[in-house]
């Protein structure tokens, strides 16, 4: 179950990402109110997964979820450039992630 946690945290760390550069765009308090109960509830989720996650395990891989996904979230959503050192570099943050789980 700490896993599932962990990866919703990840999950809201992107969309509150997401929110922080629509905030930026648009200066809504909509898009500040979500970026703030985005990363508050990815806060909140982290903080359970920690509970039985060791430490540097659920902080690598929730920094991990948020790194690779707010930069496909650039990719596919504001149409940042897309070459492919980029999606390399991205392929080797997704393939930790995944090794850091298969490890545990």
């Amino acid at each position: 179950m700490e896993w599932i946690i962990l990866v919703v945290a990840g999950l809201f760390e992107m969309f509150a990402v997401m929110m922080m550069n629509q905030w930026h765009h648009t200066k809504t308090k909509e898009s500040l109110l979500l970026m703030i109960a985005s990363f508050a509830v990815s806060f909140i989720c982290l903080a359970v997964a920690l509970e039985t996650l060791p430490m540097s395990l659920a902080y690598a891989i929730w920094t991990g979820i948020g790194a690779a996904g707010g930069a496909l979230i650039g990719i596919m959503i504001y149409n940042e450039p897309k070459n492919a050192k980029r999606i390399f570099f991205l392929s080797l943050i997704i393939i930790a992630v995944i090794g850091l789980k298969v490890l545990d």
